[in-house]
């Protein structure tokens, strides 16, 4: 007999059969997904929480839509995949799960969400397989971009931003004095705020761009090329808005650009930067980058007999109960963390300081803002030589609204505030006989009074400048039983330079720390 050859399935067929054969793997792939977002869903609701209330992070909206419309254009591709589950990505998945279980016992938020989008993601190749999953690669990782992540860029934004404008002001023959970011001309004083740090152009453009080069181009260095461009030209375009509202200001005397106006005028001259750099990206389109998206490839019948097969398999409901069984434990472990915490109220008090004398606080003071701690110590002392300030801020029972690292806590430095930030320099200082480097906070107010402040943290008798390390510190001591009490201590004099604001602080420091230790140390035994 003459055996006949295989011949293509009609294009209607392969969607047809395919969309059957992957019933049982996506529904596994369901219950899976329904139940890592329905365990975690503290994480997930303070993540949507970000965005209903942040122009900054307003894309996560979109995020999941783009994502299911990117994966659906490659739905026939899919629909011939043989599925199977790779139960290689478990560990991974472990691996996700610890993660968040460190950041949430730190608070630290961005961490814990991004392990939560990681399960989302690592859950679909522990499913479907590594084959399904490579046709859906770039949407998985768009996913992350539901992550608030970029708050950190402000600081650095906010100070490449006025160094530009002060350069580029100058360079247009308008002298300029600057005051940390804050810049004074003949026509009036202007400031580098957060809304001037252009982290909300980098963010847009980044993600849109990001998408725009999977779209439109299929080599892998165009696309990381447009994503390099997606990056640079939002910066440089905030430093022209900032240059052009200084100066448009400046030249019309400040009848233009000095309200609300202003940022109006940045988001048209972002709007049009934007579609000149997707106009000009389009002119390298790679026509068959989209095309090949809708082009299944061609399948048998016997292939076809194979993937359906395949997919009947009862190993796709044990990889779902698999990640169940892995993801599981985490919150768990959360939940006794927090059940351990202690509730009492802290009682915090700080004896004499050797050598030093009370001091009378005045009105309109340095006063560090500290989101809810549950407890306050607020000194001013004298030695004659010049008065010193102490605060210390206790936490107990830390939560992410209110905790003792936070981008809420700050010293009242800002447009809005009285004092202004002037420089950062590096300075050596010496904590209980060690030795740190801390950037010493140099502070002008509106009417000319100058301060120096220093900042660091105490979590379980670990001392440390470092946010970082004081967000591992609370996670670890959470973690081994021990609670999560720490403190923000920030010390300010008003020497005259930042030697003698060195010189002082140090000699404050020698002194005070000792009974500030022990009056720490005792708040966290009386629990």
């Amino acid at each position: 007999m003459k055996r006949d050859l295989p011949f293509p399935m009609p294009r209607a067929a392969q969607t047809t059969g395919g969309a059957m054969a992957l019933r049982v793997p996506l529904v596994s792939l369901a219950i899976a997904l329904a139940w890592i977002i329905g365990w975690y869903a503290p994480t997930a609701a303070l993540m949507v929480h970000t965005w209903a209330n942040s122009e900054t992070f307003a894309h996560g909206f979109i995020v999941v839509p783009v994502v299911a419309w990117l994966i659906w254009r490659v739905r026939h591709q899919l629909a011939v995949v043989e599925s199977r589950p790779d139960f290689r990505m478990l560990p991974l998945l472990g691996l996700a799960g610890c993660a968040w279980l460190a950041a949430k016992l730190g608070s630290v938020n961005v961490v814990s969400q991004a392990a939560l989008v990681a399960m989302v993601v690592l859950a679909v190749p522990t499913v479907m397989g590594m084959a399904f999953t490579r046709r859906i690669l770039f949407p998985l990782g768009f996913l992350f971009f539901c992550v608030p992540v970029g708050d950190f860029l402000l600081p650095m934004l906010m100070e490449r931003t006025a160094d530009f404008t002060v350069v580029a002001v100058r360079a247009s023959g308008v002298p300029v004095y600057r005051e940390g970011l804050h810049l004074v001309i003949p026509t009036g004083r202007w400031s580098i705020v957060e809304a001037c740090s252009g982290v909300r152009y980098l963010i847009a453009s980044l993600m849109v761009g990001t998408l725009f080069a999977y779209l439109n181009y299929r080599t892998m260095w165009r696309r990381w090329v447009f994503v390099g461009v997606s990056i640079v030209v939002p910066i440089l375009a905030n430093w022209l808005r900032a240059y052009m509202i200084v100066m448009l200001g400046h030249l019309t005397n400040n009848r233009l650009a000095v309200g609300v106006d202003h940022i109006v005028y940045g988001w048209v001259f972002f709007g049009i930067v934007m579609v000149l750099m997707f106009w000009i990206g389009s002119r390298w389109r790679e026509a068959s980058a989209v095309d090949d998206a809708h082009s299944p490839a061609v399948t048998t019948p016997v292939a076809a007999a194979q993937v359906a097969a395949g997919a009947r398999s009862p190993r796709f409901f044990l990889a779902a109960a698999a990640i169940v069984a892995v993801t599981v434990p985490w919150p768990l472990v959360d939940s006794r963390a927090e059940a351990n915490l202690p509730t009492a109220p802290v009682r915090l008090a700080i004896g004499p300081v050797p050598e030093w004398s009370a001091a009378r606080a005045s009105d309109g003071d340095f006063e560090p803002r500290f989101v809810s701690p549950s407890a306050v110590v607020h000194e001013q002392y004298d030695r004659g030589s010049g008065t010193v300030g102490l605060y210390v801020a206790y936490y107990r029972g830390q939560t992410f609204d209110r905790k003792v690292v936070s981008s809420e806590n700050r010293l009242p430095i800002g447009i809005d505030d009285p004092w202004n930030l002037t420089g950062t320099p590096a300075i050596d200082i010496s904590v209980g006989g060690q030795r740190y480097a801390m950037p010493l906070i140099s502070l002008v107010s509106r009417d000319g009074r100058r301060l120096y402040a220093l900042k660091w943290y105490w979590v379980d008798g670990v001392v440390t400048p470092s946010d970082a390390r004081a967000k591992a510190q609370v996670s670890w001591s959470r973690i081994t039983g021990r609670g999560d009490d720490a403190a923000a201590i920030v010390v300010y004099s008003r020497a005259a330079t930042v030697q003698d604001a060195q010189t002082e602080l140090q000699r404050f420091v020698d002194d005070a720390w000792p009974p500030v230790a022990t009056a720490l140390a005792q708040a966290r035994e009386l629990r």
